[in-house]
């Protein structure tokens, strides 16, 4: 039978620690939220040998046991064993070899709460190549607990680990007698007393009781038996934290000279270093940027260009075929017009998808995005924001859900609030069908100066639009909110690695089977739905266009002339349908933006998600029109009833303008519901994106006109 443990992966932000989660688990994990908190809870299982089972909890990356964001608060109480549902029986310490100091104080803190630590020592190779020397054996010593060198990325020390694991669950390494430093001597007479109130505390465990009692649930009096113990010794929390800190790295300062061997500070710097000096110059960065942010607009066209007429052309001929092949009847109509163009008008945009993400997921993995952060702080924090804001914000590129959650690594509350607030406006993949439809329409596929794509250079607009009034809006925002708490901007910069291709590759196969699957869901429900409501109506008005068109057909005999009017009974058919008297309903409140009533029906319609519209579109224009025409052809050639096209410049780049700023995402308002816990952010959200929508779109409109 084998035997179960418990685990908790701890360890610094960027130290490697969720490379190394994911290669003990593997595909053995889920993901959940702690009770009470909007943080993830991500849980493994790994077999640690032929009779051990391990079951893994990765918690949120920390500094120190002195916490300050939500999710350093959920690490700490685990650690402080005040969580009901994780109580870990080891820690394994992830620890990064090329930044041993900082992260050394972290690992003195757990071994002075007197849990079984394994530690893994990360970053061996960057340590290497700074040329500096660690004596493994030595550092142990030092600290008396098991440390094995090892590389998660390439699987390296893994069996070795497991291995210390296994030994420590066996009681084969035994904890430290002495405490890392004289903890007892921060405040002897209250450590002495919170130990003989509370059972099985370490002397430095009694110490965090004293300074965060309040966080925790203790029971039968205990709170205000610590509370007379702290006024009774005058313990001052703020003295012993950093008296402690700096016995810490006095402590760790000798062993380092022991177990280390560092190069001089006057050699050569690193090849990130003086990358750095480029990349976050204070006038070429901000140059830099700009280029790699117009680069990854460009490509998203240029390399998507051939695949995309590709599949389209692959849906005519299949769409071609079944025309041929099957009756004609109300059924293959639902198929064709229904189904297969709502799946069109899905796959079609897949190689954006794959191509925009597969280029975001290069900037992430080589350390660049992290820059971006360090670039952007100074411009931030003039809007109401931070460095840190930037992350969920370009997050916010791919999808503004996960986005918005990952705004709790902001520890400042306005801060946060304000970046949930204004993500959404951030231009997500959901929008990038609609803005590739809709630019394919009316901006003419041509090259400025022989090499910049035109359409490449107004999608980049329409980013950088959503960004630009996102910091405007935040700006104005910030007056309103009222929360006053002090704001800091503290970052580690990854080193640059090489980008690790099969990670790019699996992001843009995942992205795309997300995008098809979840979103393709409810674009096809979306398009049968629209297909029934476009194709029946009332029965006396469908009666009498059928009437009307059915006498007019029977008397013409010209081939092109009886074309004509087939496509006239279409569109006839069409706005008498349910969907043509609800696009009619609203048509005379979007006409200022140069919408008609089939765009009406779309802005409906995608509430559900933005990406709907091209699906609607699909629907609704196969319906109208029995051709093999390409959506795109549809859509050029459609006209209103004075004979003008429906889509121009104007009305083309409006509608691009509306679809910047509308929240049309229910999703998106749930997340900030659930992370603001209040209906009044994700409200106030939906009525200012809406009005400024419109408001932008009108403008738009009538400037092109």
């Amino acid at each position: 039978m084998r035997e179960t443990i418990h685990i908790a992966l701890v360890g610094n932000p960027n130290s490697g620690k969720s490379s190394l989660f994911n290669a003990l688990t593997g595909l053995n994990q889920k993901v959940g939220n702690f009770p009470g908190v909007t943080v993830d809870k991500k849980v493994g299982s790994s077999a640690i040998s032929a009779t051990m089972t391990a079951t893994i909890i990765d918690l949120p990356g920390t500094y120190s046991l002195y916490p300050r964001r939500e999710d350093e608060w959920v690490a700490y109480r685990v650690l402080m064993q005040q969580d009901k549902e994780v109580d870990p029986e080891m820690v394994v310490l992830i620890a990064d070899a090329s930044n041993l100091k900082r992260n050394l104080l972290f690992a003195s803190q757990i071994i002075d709460l007197k849990i079984p630590v394994v530690i893994g020592l990360t970053m061996m190779d960057l340590a290497k190549q700074k040329g500096i020397k660690i004596d493994v054996a030595e550092l142990e010593r030092e600290l008396g607990v098991p440390i094995i060198p090892i590389n998660p990325r390439k699987n390296k020390g893994i069996p070795q680990l497991k291995k210390a694991i296994e030994q420590t669950a066996l009681h084969l390494y035994k904890m430290p007698v002495r405490d890392f430093i004289n903890n007892e001597a921060l405040a002897p007479n209250a450590v002495k007393e919170v130990k003989e109130t509370v059972a099985n505390l370490s002397d430095y465990k009694a110490i965090h009781y004293l300074i965060n009692h309040e966080s925790f649930a203790l029971h039968n009096g205990l709170q205000e038996k610590i509370e007379a113990i702290e006024v009774a010794n005058k313990f001052n929390h703020t003295k012993t934290q950093a008296e402690e800190i700096l016995q810490r790295y006095q402590r760790i300062g000798t062993i380092l000279k022991q177990s280390v061997s560092e190069p001089s500070p006057l050699q050569k710097t690193l090849f990130t270093e003086k990358l750095d000096d480029v990349l976050l110059h204070r006038r070429w960065g901000y140059l830099i940027l700009l280029s790699v942010l117009f680069l990854l607009f460009q490509s998203v066209f240029w390399l998507a260009d051939y695949p995309m007429s590709w599949i389209e052309t692959g849906f005519n001929a299949f769409n071609d075929y079944l025309t041929a092949v099957l009756p004609k009847a109300s059924w293959s109509d639902l198929l064709i017009n229904g189904l297969i163009a709502g799946i069109g008008g899905i796959v079609v945009f897949i190689p954006q998808i794959m191509i925009l993400f597969g280029l975001i997921t290069i900037l992430e993995d080589t350390g660049y995005m992290a820059r971006i952060s360090f670039l952007t702080d100074k411009l931030m924090r003039k809007a109401g924001l931070n460095g840190k804001s930037v992350m969920p914000m370009i997050s916010g590129f791919a999808c503004a859900v996960p986005a918005i959650m990952s705004a709790r690594n902001i520890e400042n509350k306005k801060e946060r609030l304000l970046t949930i607030f204004v993500t959404p406006l951030m231009s997500c993949s959901a929008r990038l069908p609609v803005y590739g439809l809709l630019i394919g329409l009316v901006i003419p596929k041509q090259l400025l100066w022989g090499f910049i794509s035109l359409q490449g250079l107004v999608m980049m607009c329409l980013y950088l639009l959503g960004l630009v009034m996102a910091l405007v809006t935040a700006y104005v925002a910030k007056w309103f909110i009222k929360v006053k708490e002090k704001s800091y901007f503290i970052l580690e910069l990854p080193v640059y690695r090489s980008p690790r291709w099969k990670n790019v590759l699996v992001t843009m196969v995942s992205k795309a089977r997300i995008f098809v699957v979840d979103a393709g869901k409810v674009i096809i429900v979306i398009s049968l739905i629209l297909w029934v409501l476009s194709t029946y109506g009332p029965g006396e008005r469908m009666t009498a266009v059928h009437t009307k068109y059915e006498q007019l057909i029977s008397q013409e005999k010209d081939e092109d002339k009886l074309k004509e009017l087939k496509r006239e009974q279409g569109t006839a058919l069409l706005e008498n349908s349910y969907a043509g008297i609800l696009g009619k309903s609203i048509e005379p409140a979007i006409a200022p933006l140069g919408f008609d009533w089939k765009i009406g029906i779309a802005l409906i319609t995608s509430f559900a998600a933005r990406e709907v519209f091209v699906g609607t579109m699909a629907t609704l224009y196969s319906v109208e029109q029995d051709d093999n025409a390409t959506l795109n052809e549809r859509m050029h050639s459609s006209v209103k009833p004075d004979g003008s096209k429906v889509y121009t410049l104007a009305s083309g780049l409006s509608l691009m303008v509306f679809y910047v700023f509308a929240m049309q995402c229910m999703s998106t308002l749930a997340v900030v519901k659930r992370e603001t816990r209040s209906w009044k952010w994700p409200t106030v959200q939906l009525i200012y994106m809406t009005g400024l929508a419109y408001i932008m779109s009108l403008i738009v409109f009538q400037l092109f006109k």
